[in-house]
């Protein structure tokens, strides 16, 4: 999945259908020259719904396509015959979307499951046909109920990407590196800072044919709970993972350090982060020796006593398994300590 296809932020307008015209007709046959009010009622206007489909990733389908219009509901005719409802359109999203009413900035729903559907605005109901105004005061009623209107809104949809595992780390800390040696994802690597300016999404495949998903959501920056560098843009795709791997490179200052400051931002955006599973993985460790690691690990013991941590190198191929064993042990039970 490249940059440029990810789309996780659309706004939409849409506007339901109006309900059909009922009808006036009195009824009127060879040997019936004056019967009573036979008019049907108009057909409901069409809804516009939201539905999820797990076959989606993106809501890239909706980037060039912003503007939603129903079918109006048919008018009613004789013979009290109801008017046709107006078509109904469905607009399919991926699991994961927040649905956010852009003028009150209400959060409606969130859509998780598939096929759960939302209905974003309703048809109008179709007008009454003379039909149900005949009394015995007014036994040949000559009007009819016009339809309704129907609604009409503009919505925020926002995605939130649904993975197993979130990378998260400081800008060029390898995420992207480590995603595209153990998916088969090919995200966009550099040596420079903000590489990945949106998630990439990969499958991680496993023994015995078992897969878990990653995504590799771009870098922390201090100050990224306030909107500092990408902020908030991608502090919310890792509200989805069950499990946080916090990626740091083996040649980092204070590896430590480099682990509250990441632990901190995420606090701050949201304190029940802090609820998920978490492993710390020390990249880059091709470019220690063994003498060095064994110190390393003295002082990894102290600094994350209750957090386990593994050491692996993407580019040496190094520790790769023992890391993906370490994630499904942690994304197969219900508590980690």
């Amino acid at each position: 999945m490249t940059e440029g296809n990810f789309v996780d932020y659309v706004k939409i307008h849409v506007t339901s259908g109006k309900g059909g015209q009922g009808s006036a007709h009195l009824r009127r046959e060879k040997y019936i020259p004056k019967g009573g009010p036979d008019g049907g009622d108009g057909g409901r206007g069409g809804h516009i719904i939201l539905k999820a489909n797990s076959n989606l990733w993106t809501l890239h389908h909706l980037k060039f396509k912003r503007h939603f219009k129903a079918g109006h509901g048919g008018a009613g005719s004789k013979q009290t015959s109801t008017g046709a409802d107006g078509e109904d359109i469905y607009i399919e999203v991926p699991l994961g979307t927040l649905v956010i009413n852009t003028e009150t900035g209400e959060r409606l729903k969130e859509l998780l499951q598939h096929d759960q559907e939302l209905i974003l605005a309703k048809g109008g109901m179709g007008g009454l046909g003379n039909n149900h105004f005949k009394s015995s005061t007014n036994q040949t009623p000559r009007y009819a109920q016009p339809g309704m209107d129907g609604e009409e809104g503009a919505f925020t949809l926002e995605m939130k990407v649904l993975a197993d595992v979130g990378l998260v780390g400081f800008p060029n800390a390898g995420k992207s590196t480590l995603l595209s040696v153990i998916t088969a994802a090919k995200p966009k690597i550099a040596n420079y800072e903000f590489t990945t300016l949106k998630p990439n999404l990969g499958i991680v495949a496993y023994r015995d044919h078992r897969t878990f998903v990653m995504a590799d959501i771009p870098g922390i920056i201090e100050g990224a709970a306030e909107g500092k560098g990408l902020g908030h843009y991608f502090l919310r795709h890792i509200e989805r993972n069950s499990t946080l791997l916090f990626l740091i490179p083996a040649d980092a200052d204070d590896i430590k350090k480099q682990y509250d400051v990441l632990l901190d931002e995420l606090k701050r955006y949201n304190p029940e982060l802090l609820d998920k599973d978490k492993l710390v993985a020390i990249s880059k460790c091709d470019m220690l020796d063994d003498e060095l690691k064994r110190e390393m690990k003295q002082a990894l013991d102290i600094d994350f006593e209750g957090i386990p941590y593994v050491f692996f190198s993407s580019i040496a191929q190094q520790g790769l398994m023992e890391l993906k064993d370490t994630l499904w042990t942690m994304l197969n039970q219900t508590s980690v300590h």
